[in-house]
């Protein structure tokens, strides 16, 4: 799960100063329910600047020696339909938006860092033929069965290499995700688990060569949260036997879930689509952040049909802020996955959303 509108989320000011630079005011249209269709790789790893908001989101966990390290990177697109018809190079078309994080588990550290700029002039660009990002020196690329994120940062640097060790996993529909009580909340979503990675972190000048897993999913919409949503839970774990977990609720004001849903498949290529109320997220421990004064959950009880399982993040204080772009504060970090024996199966990433304030949609 992504920032169902970029834009939307950005602060008040800077998002009037974009919309004010390209001479526009926002408009949006009508939204109906999106078709199912079938998804076409590699085209479909690429963007999609027809829709309102896609995103491509990488998450893992990897090891040099004794040190782990968690470690994501997306990038976000967003159509500004105001500025469509205009001809003018620096009419704000499209906009781009990335964020980037590593985890130093022994450290008890995330460092973070963000971008932000409009398409084009060769510092922001998505490709629609294939996963070729870019943002102010930052990138995500394909090529083949592999895929790379290299991007330099304040105070870290990531060069990844992710290889491909299972097919594309569609989720929802045949990659057509429910993501609501109507129809049009949904978004076409795929993801790439067990993806098999090696290359170097580097942390205040320190370089690390890791090796691990990670996970990437692509989810590309027109309209993807109720108006009653204010927030959601979402976890993606890679099992240690090669299955792969995906679970989400989307919550009200009271905490109560909107819509849930995800998928189980398994090592031999099993694909389990859970249906609506199939998935329960029950806190059991809490912290509270220092910066927002947000309090969110580090530990669940995740209920799902293929087991019910503990998502406990490896260190509590993984709260991003990225009110500099996209405006949010949201937790989002490095996890384990533990089974109802009480044996540790997996590890993953859990994103929560709306704690520190509603989404604004």
């Amino acid at each position: 799960m992504r920032p169902a509108n970029a834009l939307a989320h950005l602060s008040s000011p800077l998002r009037r100063r974009l919309l004010l630079a390209a001479g526009i005011a926002a408009s949006a249209g009508p939204v109906r329910a999106l078709p199912t269709k079938a998804l076409l790789f590699p085209r479909d790893f690429g963007a999609h600047p027809d829709f309102h908001t896609e995103w491509w989101y990488i998450t893992g966990h990897a090891s040099s020696g004794s040190r782990e390290f968690g470690f994501q990177l997306t990038f976000f697109r967003s159509r500004v339909d105001g500025t469509q018809g205009m001809a003018s190079k620096f009419a704000a078309k499209q906009l781009i938006f990335a964020h980037a994080a590593v985890t130093d588990v022994q450290g008890n550290k995330l460092w973070h860092d963000q971008r932000i700029a409009r398409e084009g002039f060769d510092i922001a660009s998505a490709s629609t033929q294939s996963m070729a990002l870019k943002l102010r020196g930052w990138s995500l690329q394909s090529q083949g069965r592999t895929h790379s994120a290299r991007l330099p940062a304040s105070d870290f640097a990531m060069d990844l290499a992710f290889t491909e060790t299972q097919p594309v996993l569609l989720q929802g529909k045949q990659g057509l995700s429910r993501k609501g009580p109507e129809e049009k909340q949904a978004s076409y979503y795929y993801s790439l688990p067990q993806l098999a990675t090696s290359g170097s972190l580097q942390l205040k000048g320190q370089k690390f060569e890791v090796t691990g897993k990670a996970w990437l999913d692509h989810e590309w919409s027109e309209e993807l949260l109720h108006p009653s949503a204010t927030g959601w839970d979402w976890i993606g774990m890679n099992l240690d036997d090669g299955s792969a977990l995906t679970a989400f609720r989307l919550r009200d004001k009271e905490g109560n879930a909107v819509w849930d849903g995800g998928s189980f498949r398994s090592a031999k290529g099993e694909l389990f689509p859970f249906s609506r109320g199939e998935v329960i997220f029950r806190p059991v421990r809490r912290w509270k952040s220092p910066l927002s004064q947000a309090t969110y959950p580090v530990e669940w009880l995740v209920r799902t049909p293929a087991d019910i399982y503990t998502v406990r993040a490896v260190i509590d204080n993984q709260e991003l802020d990225s009110r500099a772009s996209t405006g949010a504060i949201y937790w989002e970090g490095l996890s384990e996955l533990i089974d109802s024996n009480g044996k540790r199966v997996g590890r993953g990433y859990l994103e929560m959303t709306g704690y520190a304030s509603p989404l604004r949609l």
